[in-house]
């Protein structure tokens, strides 16, 4: 089955959560990792911040998004770390 198949196939999943995950799908590399900003994704997918904020909430707690938060040499936070499954 394909990750499509899967992710349309979730009932519980709101629609902001399927075109999130594909939105990340399509710009993740072939281990499935990308590191668009919050910003980036409400920008391009025209939505708000907090739109986005719960899309992947909701991908995580699904079990179809990994995050993993990344910092600069200085300490400061940077984009996240998503892997899509």
């Amino acid at each position: 089955m394909s990750y499509f198949e899967t992710i349309y196939a979730d009932s519980e999943l709101p629609s902001r959560a399927k075109a999130v995950y594909m939105y990340l799908r399509d710009r993740s590399d072939a281990e499935g990792k990308c590191w668009p900003g919050i910003n980036t994704i409400a920008s391009d997918m025209k939505l708000s911040h907090s739109t986005v904020k719960r899309a992947l909430h909701d991908l995580e707690q699904h079990g179809y998004l990994e995050k993993t938060p990344r910092h600069r040499a200085n300490g400061s936070s940077t984009s996240n770390l998503y892997t899509v499954r």
